[in-house]
């Protein structure tokens, strides 16, 4: 939710202060704050509010998403007023801020305009403490203050339960043995009915059984809710599906939650039996043994605890590609469209680097023969620095890229291992939670190093950092799905990758049949990023790391 303030509006009223809308906005939900419009020297009131604007993904349309509320005569106004949006990490989600006049009378003119700002959400979300200010822009010649925009996700109870309980002296239902006594959760739900929401393993042949420990999320057992009922049946399994009943209790999460000092007991009770039999006490008792809360920890949680994605670049300059000179060339970037190599990297960094404060990435090229001696190098630095491989920003690396093609010879063979190893090494060098690492490598065709390549994912798997691979070309990539490990995992060598850190995509598969680019590059960087906070709260969970708490 981002939320928003208004400071040192321009103040365009002689008499009285303008009044502008504000939000304010928190990663998820949005709230604004703002500052004043103007009234014009004997004109009616007037009031300014702030409007949101979001952009449609892959076109230039913008639509209206909400308004603050309106604040009068004030030029530093703080709005109350937040926008919930759909926060996705791999989406690059364009907002506007525009803080018109407005007016009791309508008389006003362009003139009154007050200012507007251009922010993708990420780049709210990646800033320090998800705090972000930018000035205003739009009234030439004037000064028109600033918008403070922050962005906060919204707790939709993230806590995770483990409980463990035992039975005693159930009753027999079965007529060779004892019970096999197993237990049903139910959540109860607004109109009165209840859900499935969990079942235990069944305990086989006894009348007292001690079930392991569980975990089941807060908001399934009783929605957020803590006073909710939570019905749990307990059932003697029958190998044809038939189980018997044994008994009920009713409890709720904050009852459940006070066994975390003392142990609480409860009564199976079978209705039917209870009617029956006047001397009925109850079918057995059950006892919750331990009961624990863990918060699940998000995304969002780490960045806004000041985590940084740090994005390093891999590209293909081997043979296969083509003269870069020639339009046939996978390489080739006529005056009227990018090649693949530059959509692809553009499609992926300009969404990453939200989240790198400093906008330096390190870009590398492999398969090249590189000046001034013409050596093969599967690591060669496109700035041609090799103390300092970074460039600024997604714009540098495309320029060094465009430089390299003129200067090296494009050879072979394709090698991942060298870079991933270089990235590896890096990413060994912090390992508290506080830097994570994303290597993007963009490649033609078929890896000549595919064993030491699985090697060094095995080893890397340990580390903070994942790996994205876009094959461009007509090429078949059926090993680049072994390196992916979504089906099986991968090994070498005897050992299995500790994490899956490797997703890979075909650029083919995303191109816009129309020749849009910007949606091609949307629908690419939606598949390949979409894996990458889950690969982050992997490494931060194997790792027992905490995020940082943010200042309020």
């Amino acid at each position: 939710t981002p939320g928003s303030s208004l400071r040192n509006l321009l103040d365009m009223d002689t008499f009285s202060k303008s009044d502008p809308g504000g939000w304010e906005s928190r990663a998820g939900d949005m709230a604004w704050h703002g500052t004043d419009t103007a009234r014009q020297p004997g004109s009616a009131s007037l009031f300014a509010v702030v409007v949101l604007f979001v952009q449609v993904s892959g076109s230039s349309e913008w639509k209206e998403f909400g308004r603050t509320e309106v604040i009068d005569n004030t030029l530093n106004p703080d709005f109350v007023r937040k926008f919930v949006l759909d926060y996705y990490f791999e989406e690059k989600q364009n907002l506007r801020f525009d803080v018109p006049p407005g007016s009791h009378s309508a008389l006003f003119g362009a003139q009154d305009f007050l200012g507007q700002v251009f922010v993708a959400l990420g780049e709210v979300i990646g800033s320090q403490r998800g705090r972000l200010e930018r000035p205003l822009t739009g009234v030439p010649g004037k000064r028109c203050g600033t918008i403070l925009l922050l962005a906060e996700e919204l707790s939709n109870c993230r806590d995770i339960v483990t409980m463990q309980l035992c039975a005693n002296k159930l009753d027999k239902k079965d007529f060779f043995g004892k019970s096999d006594p197993f237990l049903v959760f139910y959540r109860s739900n607004e109109d009165g009915t209840f859900t499935i929401c969990h079942k235990t393993e069944v305990v086989k042949n006894t009348l007292n059984p001690v079930w392991q420990p569980f975990t089941i999320p807060v908001r399934a057992l009783c929605n957020g809710d803590y006073d909710r009922t939570v019905k749990i049946d307990v059932y003697d399994w029958d190998r044809d599906g038939s189980h018997d009943f044994i008994g009920e209790f009713a409890t709720s999460y904050r009852e459940l939650s006070r066994a975390q000092s003392q142990f609480t007991v409860y009564e199976v009770l079978n209705p039917r039996k209870k009617c029956k039999k006047k001397k009925y006490v109850n079918s057995g008792t059950v006892t919750l043994l331990s009961f624990s809360v863990e918060s699940e920890f998000t995304f969002v949680d780490y960045i806004r605890g000041g985590t940084q994605l740090n994005f390093t670049v891999a590209i293909d300059f081997t043979a296969s590609n083509g003269l870069p000179s020639q339009p046939t060339s996978l390489h080739y970037a006529s005056p009227y469209q990018l090649s693949a190599y530059a959509l692809a990297l553009k499609a992926v960094g300009e969404i990453i680097q939200d989240y790198d404060s400093d906008k330096l990435f390190p870009a590398y090229g492999f398969g090249a023969k590189v000046p001034p001696d013409g050596k093969i190098s599967h690591q060669f630095p496109l700035n041609n620095n090799m103390e300092n491989p970074s460039c600024v920003g997604i714009e540098g690396v495309l320029e060094s890229y465009l430089q390299s093609l003129r200067t090296v010879q494009l050879y072979g063979p394709t090698n991942f291992a060298p870079v991933i190893n270089q990235v590896a090494g890096t990413a060994a060098q912090v390992t508290d939670g506080s830097q994570y690492h994303v290597l993007l490598i963009i490649t033609d065709g078929v890896i000549s190093d595919m064993l030491q390549t699985k090697e060094a994912i095995v080893t890397a798997s340990s580390l903070p950092m994942s790996i994205i691979i876009v094959g461009v070309g007509p090429a078949e990539f059926e090993a680049m799905e072994e390196l992916d490990g979504d089906e099986v995992r991968l090994s070498s060598r005897g050992r299995y990758a500790e994490r899956d850190i490797v997703q890979f995509v075909p650029f083919r598969d995303y191109v816009d049949d129309s020749g849009n680019q910007v949606l091609s590059m949307a629908r690419l960087a939606k598949d390949v990023l979409a894996e990458i906070p889950e690969q982050l709260l992997s490494y931060m969970k194997t790792r027992d790391i905490k995020p940082l708490r943010a200042d309020p």
